[in-house]
Formats: structure tokens, sequence, C-alpha cells
């Protein structure tokens, strides 16, 4: 049987019945429900948020309805609050509220939780062209290393991947004649990405000199020793690079990775990425991060180092 999660609760407690409703909502999430104590703690976290607020304005549990749950949620994003935790937070009151339902003392249900209209999304700031070509040109083309790393650094900028899923490459998953690669994303969904004749240059000659490092597997990036590279240590590189460059590493972490909201790197083939994610996003895949679609006079144009086969498959796609 699930044991609650310990303390989730401030020893000090909440006043006006706050702390029993939470300690019982979470004896029914981890026992009757037999969730998880990572998925309690989650819920239990977001919830004392609830009680901090209606503590502070004198309501008990039992007095919320939907104009006090609304008004509460309008407060959350009004502190900057990301539409995701803002998302996660709804999810937790609708169950809450549930169950305060259910036990015959709250004046609200989960259909009282209406989430508040999202402010207008802005597109995210991106690395300058300059910027771009200056981490391009930082690795040292004359050891292979560098030549390595000029490869990945294209592959990044030039698909958008996440570097969990650079590292995750091999040299089964990158079809260059075809000028596409294959990535496996979360939830084991299948996903090709075009890249560019740039990318393709570069990876075709770090793949002459990648036998020389003995590989211990098929991953496509290794290190000295034949080993693959990790996620940590792509990151270190590319912060390294960064500075090389003159861009400061926040830049580089917030602007081509994104913490959390995994940001898309942009560049001179930006609109490879913007086509892909329209597809993932059509497709219905719950991994998208960032769309961004070309629209004028409700033709759809398909931009960038896309290989013209693959550039009219993705037309359809985005006409069908």
């Amino acid at each position: 049987m699930p044991r609650p999660v310990q303390n989730p609760v401030p020893e000090r407690g909440w006043p006006l019945g706050w702390s029993t409703s939470l300690r019982e909502f979470e004896v029914f999430l981890a026992v009757e429900r037999g969730l998880s104590r990572h998925t309690v703690s989650g819920y239990l976290s977001d919830l004392q948020h609830l009680a901090l607020w209606a503590s502070g304005a004198g309501l008990p549990p039992s007095d919320l309805d939907r104009d006090r749950v609304t008004a509460f949620l309008v407060s959350q994003q009004s502190t900057g609050k990301a539409a995701r935790s803002i998302a996660r937070l709804s999810s937790a009151l609708r169950q809450f509220l549930g169950f305060l339902r259910m036990e015959g003392e709250g004046a609200a249900g989960p259909e009282s939780v209406v989430r508040p209209p999202r402010p207008p999304r802005i597109l995210p700031r991106t690395l300058s062209e300059t910027q771009v070509e200056a981490l391009l040109g930082a690795p040292d083309l004359n050891a292979p290393l560098g030549v390595r790393d000029r490869a990945w650094i294209e592959l990044l900028y030039a698909s958008g991947l996440r570097v969990s899923e650079l590292a995750g490459l091999s040299g089964l998953t990158v079809f260059l004649d075809e000028g596409f690669l294959k990535v496996m994303g979360k939830g084991r969904k299948e996903r090709l990405i075009p890249f560019g004749e740039s990318a393709e240059h570069w990876v075709r000659l770090w793949l002459a000199l990648r036998p020389s490092f003995k590989p211990q597997d098929d991953t496509l990036f290794v290190g000295r020793r034949g080993e693959a590279l990790t996620r940590q240590q792509f990151w270190r590189l590319l912060k390294a690079y960064a500075v090389r460059a003159g861009i400061s590493q926040e830049a580089v972490e917030s602007e081509a990775l994104g913490i959390q909201e995994s940001v898309q790197l942009a560049s001179t083939s930006s609109g490879d990425i913007f086509i892909v994610q329209h597809i993932e996003q059509t497709a219905g895949l719950d991994d998208v991060r960032y769309t961004a679609v070309i629209d004028h006079d409700d033709q759809i144009f398909v931009e960038g180092n896309v290989p013209v086969d693959v550039r009219q498959l993705l037309v359809d796609l985005l006409d069908s």
C-alpha cells in the first residue's frame, strides 16, 4: 500500500481547517487512489499556495466557490507563473475540489476551475545571426574533435534537437543522403527531422574522422576514448564555446536549449524547426515545445535548407 508523503504541510499548520483538509486529501490520494508519492507530493505542494492565499483572505476550504477559485488562479498568474505551472495547479485544484465535494464540505466542484486567459505568447528572443556565426566558428577545425563539435553544433541549430536527443543519435539514425534524422522523443514517439546542407557537410567530415577514435558503439558523437558523449558533456562544451564566441553562458543556456520550456535554437535554417514543430503539433505529439507558423494570405511557406523532396512532403502534410 502506498505510504502518505511525509510532512507535506508545514509543522505550524494552516488555519481555518486547511491543515486538516490537506492531510485528509493526502491520505485520499495515496491510499484510496493509489497515486505515487511523487504525484501526491506535487499536488500538496501546489495546494499549499491555495491554503496560503485562502487563509490570508479568511476563507476555509468550505467557502471556496467558482469566483474565489478563479480569483486565486488569476492571482497566481499575476505572479508570473508559467502556463505549465498554472495548468498543473488547475489539475491539483480540480482533484481537491472533487474531494471536498465527495466529503460534503465544498461549495465548488471540479467544474469551477476555469483557467484565466493566457497572456499573449511572445516569440522568444533568439541568438542573432552574428552570434550564431561566432558560435559555429568557435571550435578549432584543425583538430578532429573541433570538427566533431562543429558538426553537432550545426545539427543542433539546423534541427532544434534537445541535448538529450543529440546525445542519443547514432550512425543508424542520421540519413545524410535524404537530409533528415530520426529521434525518439517523449513517450517513445518517433520524429523525423530534416536538416540542411551545412549540417550534412560537417557531419560527413566528422564521420570520416570518427573511426580513428575507435568508437565503443554506434553513437554518432564520441569522445577521445571512443566513449559516447553525455548530455552533461555537450552542455559543458556548448557553454565553453559560447564564452569563446563572446556570448554569455546564460544566453546560450536560455536561448539555445531552454531550461524547462526547451526554447528552440534559431539560425539561418530556422524555417526547418518551425515546419517540423508545426507537423508535430498537427499530429498531436505531446513533446512539442514551441511552434511558429509562417502564414501569409492563407499560404504556408516552407523555408530553409530542406531538400526538395522532403519540402514537398512537408507542404503536403501542412496542407492536409
